[in-house]
Order: C-alpha cells, then sequence, then structure tokens
C-alpha cells in the first residue's frame, strides 16, 4: 500500500515551472498551495508524511494527529516545528541544509552592487528624463563606489559565507571573517578576526550567522556606533540579527551609506516598519534563495530525505 504524503504549503517552491515526480514517486501525494491553520488538521488527514514549509506542526496538530511519523521541512530553519514534541512522539524531522549556497552569496553581491550603484534607480531617472534635463552628457545623483580595495566583514563562516569570500575575494576586496568557532581552513585571501576589529575595519558588513538568543539584534545602536562611517550593511541571513530602528536612525543619519536587506523582524513588512521609508536602504521580499536552479535542488533534497526515511536511513535529520 503506497504510503500517503501531504504538501501542505508548496507554492513557495514550486509555482509551476518544477515537477513534483520526485515527491510522486514516493506514495499517493497530496499538494496544497497554501494551508491555514483552520485547515491544516483537515489536509493532514490520515497522512503519515507531511511536507512544510512555513505552516507549523505544533504539539497541539500532533497530539490530535498520531498517524504523523515524519515531517520534511522545505528549508534550512525548522523552527515552524516543535522538535522536542516531534522527539516525544517519535516523528522524524528534516530538513534541507545545502540547497542555495551559491545562489545566496550570487544574491549578496546583487543587493552590493545595486548599493554601489544603483542600476534600478539610474534606470528609473533615465526613463523619466532626468538624464534627457542633464547639462552634461552623464548623470547620477547617488554615491557610486568601486569594490576593489574596500574591506568586506563576514559575520559567519557558514558554506555561504566561504562562498561569499570567494567572490569578495575575486573583485579585490580584503575578506574578515568573524565566527562564534574559529575555522580550521580558511579561504586565500581571507583573515579570521574578533567582532569589533570586523566592526572597526569594514566598509561592508553581511551576516551569515543564524540566529541564536545570543545574536538577537547584534546591529544595533552599540555595535553601529564602532562601524566606520559610511559602512554598508547586508543582510541575507535572518532578520532579528538587526535592530531596525536603529540602524534606520544610522541610516538617516548618515553612519551607516546604505543597506540591503533580504529579511525583515516581521515578514512580510508591516507599514510601521522604519526601514521602508528610508532612501539609502534597499528591501527585496525574502527571495535570495528563489533562483530555479536553487529550488530544483531543494525539491530533489525533500525527496532523497524522505526516501532515507522509508528506507530505514538518516539523511539531513534534526530529530534525534
Amino acid at each position: 500500500m503506497m504510503k500517503k504524503i501531504v504538501v501542505l504549503d508548496g507554492y513557495a517552491l514550486n509555482p509551476g515551472d518544477l515537477s513534483w515526480e520526485p515527491l510522486e514517486k514516493l506514495g499517493e501525494v497530496k499538494i496544497y498551495d497554501r494551508t491555514s491553520g483552520k485547515d491544516i488538521e483537515a489536509r493532514i488527514g490520515d497522512s503519515e508524511l507531511v511536507i512544510t514549509n512555513k505552516t507549523p506542526i505544533t504539539r497541539e496538530l500532533l497530539q490530535k494527529k498520531p498517524d504523523i511519523k515524519y515531517v520534511g521541512v522545505l528549508a534550512t530553519g525548522y523552527n515552524v516545528v516543535d522538535i522536542k514534541a516531534c522527539e516525544e512522539y517519535g516523528v522524524v524531522v528534516t530538513n534541507i541544509p545545502t540547497y542555495g549556497t551559491q545562489a545566496v552569496a550570487q544574491y549578496v553581491f546583487a543587493l552590493l552592487l545595486e548599493l554601489c550603484h544603483r542600476v534600478g534607480h539610474h534606470d528609473e531617472r533615465v526613463k523619466k528624463g532626468v538624464w534627457n534635463r542633464s547639462e552634461d552628457f552623464c548623470f547620477w545623483d547617488f554615491p557610486l563606489m568601486e569594490l576593489s580595495g574596500k574591506t568586506m566583514g563576514l559575520i559567519g563562516y557558514g558554506r555561504i559565507g566561504r562562498a561569499t569570500a570567494d567572490i569578495a575575494s575575486v573583485f579585490g576586496m580584503r575578506v574578515l571573517v568573524y565566527d562564534i568557532k574559529k575555522p580550521e581552513d580558511m579561504n586565500k585571501n581571507t583573515e579570521y578576526t574578533d567582532l569589533k576589529t570586523l566592526y572597526a575595519e569594514s566598509d561592508v558588513i553581511s551576516l551569515h550567522c543564524p540566529l541564536t538568543d545570543k545574536n538577537t539584534g547584534m546591529i544595533n545602536k552599540e555595535s553601529i556606533g564602532v562601524m566606520k562611517k559610511g559602512v554598508k550593511i547586508i543582510n541575507t541571513s535572518r532578520g532579528p540579527l538587526i535592530d531596525e530602528q536603529d540602524l534606520a536612525d544610522a541610516l538617516n543619519s548618515g553612519k551607516v551609506s546604505g543597506a540591503a536587506l533580504d529579511v525583515l523582524t516581521v515578514e512580510p513588512a508591516t507599514p510601521d516598519n522604519p526601514l521602508l521609508s528610508v532612501d539609502n536602504c534597499i528591501i527585496t521580499p525574502h527571495i535570495a534563495w528563489a533562483p530555479v536552479e536553487a529550488r530544483d535542488r531543494l525539491l530533489n533534497i525533500a525527496a532523497d530525505n524522505l526516501k532515507a526515511y522509508l528506507k530505514g536511513e538518516r539523511l539531513n535529520r534534526v530529530t534525534r
């Protein structure tokens, strides 16, 4: 008898440009684009195998759904799942740790180059006739910056941090790294340093660390005070690493010359977010992970995780 698999919120991963075939080979699959809280129980039904991205799997749900044996998270972060409850009820949980390394590192530089050149802004100004009305053969109204010779500080040196360091080196940047554990091996032209030195010497700071109780709000008034005047800050990691009001104040004062964020403390952005009204802050809607190639890898890894579970093997498990 085929196992029943339910995908609770598949649209973000696959809005129609991928195939669900890797999962469909493993059982009888029911796919929902999105699932609201009131519909979770009904849609899971008697399925043993649950696939989720951001739909929460809580202790209360597990108590009501004893048939659940496996939860596959379609992301690296798995905070939407009550891991402790899953371990108590014998539910295996897996995640996808490595699918987006190159995609996110590439996106860091998409954001950084936009801060350096404001390509989108200047394209808009040309099309509105501002260049045409200029007295000169060229026109710009944001300061432009060359990366060669600048210092990039990376907070976190996992897979994405390393890939970002590689790209920075190609641009001719000096790369400083801070991680809570000093790496045993470092990329060429990359230096390990303490956090205060990284803050003080970096022209660009990019965040690549997981969110913990200790680093929540680590980019704040005090840490920004240590940084160079005119520093640029990039975040493709987790929104709560930054105190958004403190960053907005620093952007408005010019202490921070620009910020580019793909993640926020509350997502989607709420109207009262202080960064929405700051001209020198770029905000994108959590898409660093989303190139089709990365999503295809994610889907195939999700299928591999489930296949391993069905064979009694361990692959990308986050439960004991």
